[in-house]
């Protein structure tokens, strides 16, 4: 029995953890070849190992999500190496300027900064924003998002063939949460750039659509859990009364992926424990 995207080429962005690592790992066994593109060399090159041991086919690509040359030095080498582009999803993303992916610890100072400034000036979030941060949050998630669109869906356009891209937007989409607007602010681009590509490339064979997931057990959202205030606002809004899993973001993006989603193009998908049911 052949998996749901046998002998296709799937590109995913900020593949080394988290939910783009659990697409890779379920694209790839569904009979993808993987190119995972992360700016974290060491993590994307284990993910990608770990692929190529269990049996697929993997390859690491160093990218900055906001560099356009980067980007299109990713689609070619996905081409170069697989001959092909069929599926991307754009994964890559930040919460702030100074995130990193692991770092609990520097999470909780952030949290901690907010909750101080907030006491003294419950406007600070937005009134005290730094622009730095704001400006490198939308490179990364919004304008990272389109160049990788960019980069890809031409190539997918040349080859006619039916192509997917899949964008991770944000249940920050449509709520835009507590503290810095800068990453519901990005998030939001996400969504509307979606639907702005999917009717530009529906006529081309190309569907976009994206999914915005709630609160995920991934490193950008560990620090989280550390704080029991915001543990515990997370889980009370969260009708199903837990935080989802990747691998559960994972299967939403391989039905939008596959021809199981061939007459759903600009829509957005919230796996997010109900969030939204209120």
């Amino acid at each position: 029995m052949t998996g749901r995207l046998q002998d296709s080429v799937a590109i995913i962005t900020g593949g080394s953890n988290g939910i783009g690592r659990a697409c890779a790992e379920r694209f790839s066994a569904e009979g993808a070849k993987i190119l995972i593109a992360d700016l974290l060399t060491e993590p994307g090159e284990a993910a990608a190992q770990a692929i190529n041991d269990a049996g697929g086919t993997a390859s690491f690509f160093e990218l900055e999500a906001a560099n356009p040359e980067a980007n299109h030095a990713m689609a070619a080498a996905a081409v170069e190496r697989y001959g092909q582009i069929d599926v991307v999803v754009t994964a890559a993303g930040v919460s702030s300027a100074d995130y990193k992916s692991g770092d609990i610890e520097g999470g909780l100072k952030r949290m901690a900064r907010m909750a101080e400034a907030s006491e003294n000036n419950p406007a600070a979030a937005l009134t005290e924003l730094d622009i730095d941060d704001w400006r490198r949050v939308l490179d990364v998630n919004l304008t990272g998002t389109l160049l990788a669109i960019q980069a890809t869906a031409g190539v997918m356009v040349d080859q006619g063939r039916p192509g997917s891209i899949v964008t991770i937007a944000s249940i920050a989409a449509r709520d835009p949460l507590w503290g810095s607007p800068s990453y519901p602010v990005s998030k939001a681009g996400v969504w509307m750039l979606t639907k702005n590509a999917a009717k530009t490339l529906a006529p081309l064979g190309v569907r976009v659509n994206s999914i915005g997931p709630g609160f995920i057990e991934t490193n950008m959202t560990a620090a989280f859990s550390q704080v029991d205030e915001f543990h515990e606002g997370i889980i009370n809004n969260t009708p199903m009364g837990r935080k989802g899993r990747p691998e559960e973001i994972a299967s939403v993006a391989l039905f939008l992926a596959s021809e199981d989603a061939s007459y759903v193009t600009g829509e957005l998908i919230h796996p997010d424990g109900g969030w939204f049911t209120g």
